[in-house]
Parts: C-alpha cells; structure tokens; sequence
C-alpha cells in the first residue's frame, strides 16, 4: 500500500502546495527525507536525477520555518509626530522633559525598525551551483508558498543587484542563491543569514568540490551555530565524505540509489568514432531517428566546442540553441525555455545543464565529448528517462578518451554496450572495447615486485590502469 503524503507528516497548508506540483505519491527519496527533516535531523540524501529530490527537501523546510508572520514596526501616533508644532509657554518651560520624551521614543521606535529589518532576514536559504537550476528551485517554493503565504527570493549573479535588493528589503521566508551573488549581497549588508534556520546544499558534491567549497565556507561562517543542514545529490563520492563529516551532526543518511547508479529507464549507447567524425556522427545520428526527436540535448566539454558544434547544426537546417557560461544570463533562460516549449529540437551545452534541471520529454541526450568527471557522465543522462519515462543516451568516444570512459564505468559499476549507427561509415582509427571487460577497477602497489619495476608512479597516468 501506497504511502500519502499526509502521512509523512506535513499540514494541510503544505499538501495544498504538493498538489500544485502535481504529486500524487511521495517518490522513495520523498518518502524517507521529509519525515527526518521535519524531525529537524541533519540529513544527507542520495538518489537517481529525477526522483523529486527538490520537492523531499523543499515541502519539509518551508513546514519547518513556519512561523506567525513578524509585525511591522509601529509608526508613532499623530501626537507624537505633532508633538513640536504650536508649543505653549509651558511647553517651553518644559523642553528639557520633552526632549527627553522624544529621544525614548525614537529609541523604541528605531528598535522596532530594526527587529522588523531582522524579522524580514530569510529562514531557510538554498544554495545550488547554477542560475538555471536556482530559478527551477525557487519555481517549486513559490509554487507551494502561494499556498502557504510565505515567501521566497532568489539572488543569482546574470541579473539586476537592484530588483534583488528590492526582494530582499520586503523579506522572505525561503532564499534561493548560487554562491558569488549570496556573497556579493551579504558583503554589502543588503541581508543577513542570522536567522537561518535550515540550510540546503543542493547537488551537494559539487557544492563541497574544490571549485565551490570557499565560497560555501564564507557563507557557512555566516550561520548561526544552531541549524540544520540538508545535503542532496544523485551523486556523493567518497572524496567529500569527511567535509560532510565535519558539516553535519549526526545526520540521517539516505541512499535510495547507490553513488554511481543510473536510472534503468535510459538506455546506453557507446559510439566509438575519430575525433574527425564526430561532427558527422552527430548529425547522422539526430537524422536517423524515426520518428525525429522532439528535443535532444547535447554535451561538449568545453564552451568553443559548444559554439562550434551549434554553427554546424543550425548550418544543416536544425533548430537550435546554446548555452554555456559566458552567454549573458537574458541568452541563458531564453535557450532554456524555447527549448522546454519545443521552438528548438536541439540544445548544445555545457555542464551547466547537466545538474538538476528538469525538463520533460528530453528523447537522447548525447556526449559529444566524454566527461572527464564520472560524476558528470551521471548527471548529464538524469536529463532524459526522468520520473519513469523511457531515454535514451550516446557516448562518443575518441582514441583519446578511453581512460575517462572506463573511470565512468568503474563509477556506474556498469559497461555502456557498443553501438554503432547503422550505414554510417566510420574511419578505421577508432578505438573498440573488448566487450569482456572489467567493471572493477585494479589497483597495484608501487612495490609489487617485478611487475612495476621501472614504471613510475603514474600507473596509467591520472585515472590509474583500466582493463
């Protein structure tokens, strides 16, 4: 028998909102986050792209932060505010007691200012690596905060300082950021974090990376010691197991999906092709499916590949669009959302659409380029096949890039099957896979003997040795 979400515990302000997002039942991840976040327990939660991980930390925070709305500062009464106009003589006599009544109101008067200026500082605060993916999350807390009447806000760098100023001064409940903006806000003393209660690190790995870890530090030392903290990811690999050790007090672990694992509702391709011929491959490929695709999305590792390849499709006759990080953030939603309508078929991106974002009815996503980080290859497919809908994924592999591809199945613990597009014709340069093997991978001592007398310390360069 089905579990409600009624039965996880949450009021009927917040299963108002779950039924404006469109969930009849709590997924997994759902199911075991959100009665542990409401029993105010640090957590840290793993499962597959796709399986509603927003709304399993989203519904039990803002129910957590519930609280009477602050009252505004009371505006002094008509005599007060006329208490200097047509003075009698004894009035004057009398100024000094006067004075001292004024400067005591003004003093309580600015203490009620400031205890509505704390009042209006945010209760929850999200922070996730991207623009996009702050934007869907913030779409998800007004949803439910429409039923609740609370508020969120959303700062992210790309927009005005101006009109998130504005937000911020009118207060908020829930605030959504990336990283850089939060800072910049913070520094100018545009917010405070003092009365956070509940903080979230969504894609939790890539917030705790060398890339971001500074950033969210600086941040963190802004907290008040007393919160809770939600980490959450379809991926967290072992390198960030002791900084969530150290983040996080005795926290509740949820692993609905074991690190690495993709969703068994998208189907792996590996194309092994020339460098060369990837271009061609790739158009092939977007012609050969029948019937044609509504929106496939593409990956490439670095921005000019994004650019180049976006050329060459829009060249053959294709509707598409880009995105990467230095398009300005106008270019960025405008790709997004003609993308998600359907005005374009294909989206030539970055990594920057590889986390969190959802969008349904991706038919294939394709790496045009294999990600050097396992963690990313998992990523980057959670875009189709999401929420049990069938997808489908392509890898392009290069000579050149066999080592990352086998860190990405000694990652998953699983092979990505050989495919070739049928009546392509493909150089003989290509590199084939042996399909017997390993999944696991083979570790050496530097003092194994013979074996490794005279090979160095790089056993198969940065990634190790794969067979």
């Amino acid at each position: 028998m089905e579990i409600t979400f009624a039965e996880l515990g949450l009021n009927e302000q917040i299963l108002a909102g779950v039924a404006t997002l469109g969930f009849n039942a709590p997924t997994p991840v759902q199911a075991a986050a959100i009665p542990a976040v409401l029993a105010g327990k640090d957590v840290v939660a793993s499962a597959q792209t796709g399986t509603g991980k927003t709304a399993a930390f989203m519904l039990p925070t803002l129910q957590r932060i519930a609280v009477e709305k602050p009252r505004e500062a009371e505006k002094p009464d008509a005599k007060e505010r006329n208490a200097g106009a047509g003075r009698s003589a004894a009035a004057e006599r009398n100024a000094k007691r006067g004075n001292a009544k004024r400067n005591a109101t003004a003093k309580r008067s600015g203490a009620k200012r400031n205890d509505a200026k704390r009042n209006a500082y945010p209760r929850a605060l999200i922070i996730t690596p991207t623009r996009e993916l702050a934007a869907q999350i913030d779409d998800v807390a007004k949803s439910v905060c429409a039923s609740t009447g609370q508020q969120a806000v959303i700062v992210t760098g790309g927009a005005r300082y101006k009109h998130q100023i504005t937000a911020l001064q009118k207060g908020c409940d829930v605030l959504v950021a990336t990283p850089g903006r939060l800072i910049d806000l913070l520094d100018k003393k545009h917010t405070s974090l003092e009365n956070i209660q509940v903080l979230v690190l969504d894609e939790a790995d890539r917030m705790l990376d060398m890339g971001f870890w500074p950033s969210v530090r600086r941040i963190m030392e802004q907290l008040p010691k007393a919160h809770q903290t939600l980490l959450f990811s379809a991926t967290l690999p072992a390198s960030i197991t002791s900084t969530i050790d150290a983040l996080l007090k005795d926290p509740e672990r949820i692993e609905i999906a074991r690190t690495g694992q993709t969703a068994a509702t998208i189907e792996q391709h590996l194309c092994s092709v020339t460098q060369g011929q990837k271009p061609q491959l790739l158009k092939a490929l977007i012609d050969s499916f029948d019937p044609a695709p509504e929106r496939v999305l593409v990956f490439c590792r670095t921005k000019s590949r994004v650019d180049s390849i976006y050329k060459n499709l829009k060249a053959a006759g294709l509707k598409v669009d880009v995105m990467h990080a230095d398009r300005p953030q106008k270019a960025r939603a405008r790709a997004l959302e003609r993308f998600r309508s359907g005005a374009i078929q294909v989206l030539v991106a970055t990594d920057v659409m590889s986390r969190g974002i959802d969008i349904q009815g991706i038919d294939a996503v394709i790496n045009f380029d294999v990600p050097l980080d396992p963690e990313d290859y998992v990523h980057r497919i959670g875009r189709t096949g999401r929420a049990g809908a069938a997808g489908q994924a392509f890898t392009f592999m290069g000579p050149d890039e066999v080592t990352p591809l086998r860190e990405i199945e000694y990652f998953t613990k699983a092979l990505i099957p050989a495919w070739d597009l049928p009546g392509f014709s493909y150089d003989e340069g290509r590199i084939m896979l042996q399909d017997s093997r390993s999944t696991t991978k083979t570790t050496r001592s530097m003092f194994s003997g013979s074996r490794s007398r005279g090979k160095g310390f790089g056993f198969g360069g940065r990634y190790g040795r794969h067979t």
